[in-house]
């Protein structure tokens, strides 16, 4: 006799998919962000917000090879990653980035962020990438384990966000980065 297994997944999301994702987004945010931010900054954060934005980037993406990938546990969105071109103007054109590995925090250990960070390799070597990069911040040490547990590596690249713009609250980051071309 098997055990029934979970119905868990990953595709490509779809417009319908613009409120799970912010609902995602805002939760995750809240979590990671609040020893940065004022608690009432993040309760401010609203996913009908975000949902907009997510929507119209869903229907034109930036570039052909923008993906939005969901994780699915049934039909619950329970992550997301957003891969597409690097950003990055020192970085080789066939280098692809990973821009969000977001994993709802109450849904966390449950295999959701292993299946977006392999799903979204192989959709950037899909898309013809050889190299993948992406930013993680340095005061998230989970986050940074993860991935490179993974088999990504620090390329000494670092980088600091000015969230306010005012020199308030900076993130320092650093840029990781994997050999698509092994997979």
């Amino acid at each position: 006799m098997s055990l029934p297994t979970a119905d868990v997944s990953v595709r490509v999301a779809w417009s319908a998919d613009a409120e799970a994702i912010a609902t995602v987004q805002v939760g995750a945010w809240r979590d990671s962000y609040a020893a940065l931010l004022p608690a009432a900054t993040l309760d401010s954060l609203e996913p009908a917000d975000f949902a907009v934005v997510w929507a119209a980037a869903l229907d034109k993406p930036p570039d052909a090879r923008y993906r939005v990938l969901v994780a699915l546990e049934r039909a619950v969105v329970r992550g997301f990653a957003v891969t597409g071109p690097s950003p990055d103007p020192d970085i080789d054109p066939v280098t692809g980035h990973l821009s969000e590995l977001t994993v709802d925090p109450r849904a966390r250990g449950q295999g959701h962020g292993s299946r977006l960070l392999q799903a979204g390799a192989d959709t950037l070597r899909s898309d013809r990438f050889d190299t993948a990069t992406m930013w993680v911040n340095t005061a998230d040490d989970a986050l940074r384990e993860f991935v490179t547990a993974a088999g990504w590596a620090a390329d000494g690249a670092y980088r600091e966000l000015d969230l306010h713009g005012d020199g308030a609250v900076l993130v320092k980051q650093v840029r990781l980065h994997t050999d698509l071309s092994q997979g």
